[in-house]
């Protein structure tokens, strides 16, 4: 049975969101259980603390074993007192307040880490893309959830770039995974295009996550958030994991999509401190894309960002950013890179064509981060001087045909002649 409340212009009182929490977490699911609550990492805005503290209480005395797993991806691996400062507490407040629960890290970039619990067939694949892709996929998961009685997603719904929105099951496949479906499903999105996906509720990703998540055998509750802050909730859903994340989905849809009458020739948007590198903040580009006129510029705007990316950057100075049909009329040439660093090139280059070998973006992608101009240059992306930038000048100008958005990465912003 489905829990929960939402609406997209209001929020709910600390009181509310404890009884949905209490009421959708009924004692008989945990008792006596071991259970495993997996959750986003320090890149996604949500009220964690307040959130992992009630589930502590709820479900801690009851259940035989709690444990907490930030749900990486392949985002970097963080270090222990980062995910306790992540859940609210300091490692000395941790250790007093629940010393018994972990807090876990899923170590995809750890042999051994994952198990093979099924396969995607060919068949299955190819209904999946649409008759895109034929080739079967096996289907591997963190082993540890293997060793639990009950998993509970616990996560944000937000329009998402590749399986259309976040949360649900993507807490599995990719949060928790890794091998041969992490880069299908990330390559599946990029062939597809952002565009065509971002804010969609069910995509032919969605639907290869949605068949991967039935061949764990683990049972699953899922608790969907839909964020008004960092520390507010405009909705909350708890139940079966479909249901939540569609209920969470359809308040999303109304908060964190924001139409514009017209599209801008310039788009300036900065990049919150949490994405740190371009691997995560190329979501300035996702979620302002669809706005950006045709021949006109984006500029992902933080000077904190220093990198690439920590795992993946090497590979990706080596291929570049570039839009979708530089890699697939040249697939041959790509063939030891992982799809779903093509998957990100792509996404981060935005639509575009090539022709006769000649590569023609729809819009220019600038940094203006701390990432030098060399090196931008030589990934096939603009530069400007972080700090040249007054966000002063670019604000209010909508009008003039420039838009400014101050934390950009997680509302999608859309034409209203697009509406989905």
């Amino acid at each position: 049975m489905l829990i929960g409340k939402g609406a997209p212009h209001s929020t709910l009182t600390p009181d509310e969101i404890l009884d949905i929490l209490t009421r959708g977490i009924e004692p008989g699911v945990v008792q006596g259980k071991r259970v495993l609550v997996l959750t986003p990492d320090d890149t996604r805005t949500a009220p964690l603390p307040l959130l992992v503290g009630h589930l502590i209480d709820i479900i801690g005395p009851r259940a035989a074993k709690l444990d907490f797993m930030v749900a990486l991806g392949t985002h970097p691996p963080m270090a222990d007192k980062a995910i306790a400062a992540l859940y609210g507490m300091t490692p000395e407040e941790k250790a007093e307040r629940c010393p018994d629960v972990g807090f876990l890290n899923h170590r995809w970039d750890l042999e051994g880490t994952l198990a093979k619990v099924g396969r995607l067939s060919g068949d299955e694949v190819e209904e999946i893309s649409g008759g895109l892709f034929r080739a079967g996929v096996d289907v591997a998961i963190n082993r540890a959830v293997l060793d639990y009685d009950l998993l509970i997603i616990l996560g944000p719904v937000f329009p998402h770039e590749v399986a259309g929105f976040s949360g649900g099951n993507k807490y599995l496949f990719p949060g928790i995974a890794g091998g041969e479906l992490l880069h299908f499903t990330h390559w599946l999105g990029a062939v597809v295009t952002c565009w065509e996906t971002i804010g969609i509720r069910r995509t032919p990703v969605r639907e290869a996550i949605d068949r991967a998540a039935q061949l764990v055998p683990t049972p699953r509750l899922c608790i969907s958030m839909v964020v008004h802050s960092a520390t507010e909730l405009s909705g909350l859903y708890v139940g079966d994991t479909d249901e939540s994340w569609t209920a969470a989905t359809k308040i999303s849809a109304d908060k964190h999509i924001e139409y514009k009458d017209k599209p801008f020739h310039t788009v300036l948007g900065r990049a919150p401190e949490m994405y740190d590198e371009i691997w995560v903040a190329g979501k300035v580009m996702y979620k302002l894309e669809p706005v950006v006129a045709d021949g006109g510029k984006l500029i992902i705007y933080g000077k904190h960002i220093k990198r690439v990316s920590r795992t993946w950057g090497e590979l990706i100075g080596r291929v570049g950013y570039h839009v979708r049909d530089y890699f697939l009329q040249q697939m041959d040439r790509f063939s030891d890179i992982p799809l779903g660093v093509l998957a990100h090139s792509t996404h981060v280059k935005g639509v575009g064509t090539f022709e006769n070998g000649v590569e023609t973006p729809r819009v220019e992608v600038v940094l203006a981060t701390s990432i030098p101009e060399e090196e931008c240059r030589a990934i096939n992306l603009g530069y400007m001087d972080p700090d040249s930038i007054d966000p002063a000048d670019y604000q209010n100008k909508e009008d003039q045909g420039i838009l400014y958005v101050h934390k950009a990465g997680e509302v999608l912003h859309r034409l209203k002649s697009d509406k989905r």
